[in-house]
C-alpha cells in the first residue's frame, strides 16, 4: 500500500508541475520543467543503488542552474538577443543556488549524513518520491522566472522589478547571515547539544527559512509584469515555498526534533514561547 501511495504522490507532483507549465502556453517553460524532473529521476538511480543522500541537495541546486540557464539560452536564441533584466534574474537565482548548494553539501559532508533520509533510503518508492518532490520544488519555485524569461517581452525592468530585487537581496542576506551564525554556533564544542538563541535566531526560530521565503517572493515580484492570463498561476512560488518549509520539510521536522531533544528544558520552553516561529520580532 505504501508503494502505491508513494508512486501516486510522485505522479501527482509531476502532474501539478507540468499542468501549470502547460497553462503558461510557452513550450520552453514545460520543456524546462520536464528537464527538472528528468535530472531528479536520473540522479535517483545511483543514489538508491549506493544508498546515499549526500548529493541530494547539491543536485537540487544544479537543477536550478540547469533549468534557468536553459531558459535563458533558448529564449535569447543562443545569447544573440539578450534581455538585461533576464540576465539579472538568472544571475540572482544562480547566486542563490550556488551558495545554498555548496553550503548544504559541505554541511552533509561534515555531518556524514542527512538524518531525514535514514528511514527513506531503504524504500525505493519513498526515495523516488523524495527525488520527485525535489523536481516539484525546483519547478514551482522557478516557474514564474522561467515564464517571465521565456515571454515575448522577457523580464520587464520597472518598479516591480526593483521592489522584487530589494526583497531578494533582503531575503538572501538574512538567509546567509542566519546560516553563518548557526554554523559558527555548532562549530563551538561548548555548544554541543544546545540550541541557538543568539543573533537573528533571537528574533526568529527559523530566520534562514524566513529569508528563503522573502527572496522567492522577490523573484515572483520581479517576474510579475511579464505575466498574463493563466501565467499568473506561476506566482504560486512564494506560497509553495512557505507551505513546503513550514509544514513539510523544514520547520515542522526541526520543531518536532527540538521538542524531543529539549522539550523538558525550561529555557527552550521560554524560547519557543517568546520567539516567533518564522517572522521576526523587533522588540
Amino acid at each position: 500500500m505504501k508503494i502505491v501511495t508513494n508512486l501516486l504522490i510522485s505522479l501527482t507532483a509531476f502532474f501539478i508541475a507540468i499542468s501549470i507549465a502547460v497553462a503558461t502556453g510557452i513550450e520552453l517553460v514545460y520543456n524546462s520543467v520536464f528537464l527538472a524532473f528528468a535530472i531528479q529521476w536520473i540522479a535517483f538511480i545511483p543514489a538508491y543503488v549506493f544508498q546515499t543522500e549526500k548529493f541530494y541537495d547539491l543536485t537540487g541546486s544544479l537543477t536550478y542552474l540547469s533549468v534557468i540557464w536553459y531558459s535563458l539560452v533558448f529564449s535569447s536564441n543562443q545569447f544573440t538577443n539578450l534581455n538585461v533584466a533576464n540576465i539579472a534574474i538568472v544571475l540572482l537565482i544562480s547566486l542563490w543556488a550556488l551558495r545554498l548548494g555548496s553550503f548544504l553539501f559541505m554541511r552533509i559532508h561534515h555531518d556524514g549524513e542527512d538524518k531525514r533520509f535514514r528511514s527513506i533510503k531503504p524504500s525505493a518508492s519513498q526515495f523516488f518520491m523524495t527525488w520527485t518532490l525535489q523536481g516539484l520544488w525546483v519547478s514551482l519555485c522557478s516557474m514564474c522566472a522561467l515564464t517571465a524569461i521565456s515571454s515575448t517581452t522577457g523580464v520587464v525592468m520597472n518598479a516591480f522589478f526593483y521592489i522584487g530585487l530589494a526583497l531578494f537581496i533582503l531575503g538572501f542576506v538574512v538567509e546567509v547571515i542566519a546560516d553563518k551564525q548557526k554554523s559558527a554556533f555548532r562549530a563551538n564544542k561548548e555548544n554541543k547539544d544546545k540550541f541557538i538563541t543568539s543573533g537573528l535566531w533571537a528574533r526568529s526560530r527559523h530566520p534562514n527559512y524566513f529569508g528563503e521565503i522573502v527572496l522567492w517572493t522577490g523573484i515572483a515580484v520581479m517576474s510579475f509584469s511579464s505575466l498574463e492570463g493563466l501565467q499568473y498561476l506561476t506566482l504560486i512560488s512564494p506560497i509553495f515555498t512557505y507551505l513546503l518549509l513550514v509544514y513539510v520539510s523544514g520547520v515542522r521536522m526541526l520543531e518536532a526534533r527540538g521538542d524531543i531533544k529539549w522539550g523538558d528544558n525550561p529555557d527552550y520552553q521560554d524560547y519557543k514561547k517568546n520567539t516567533p516561529t518564522l517572522f521576526f520580532k523587533f522588540f
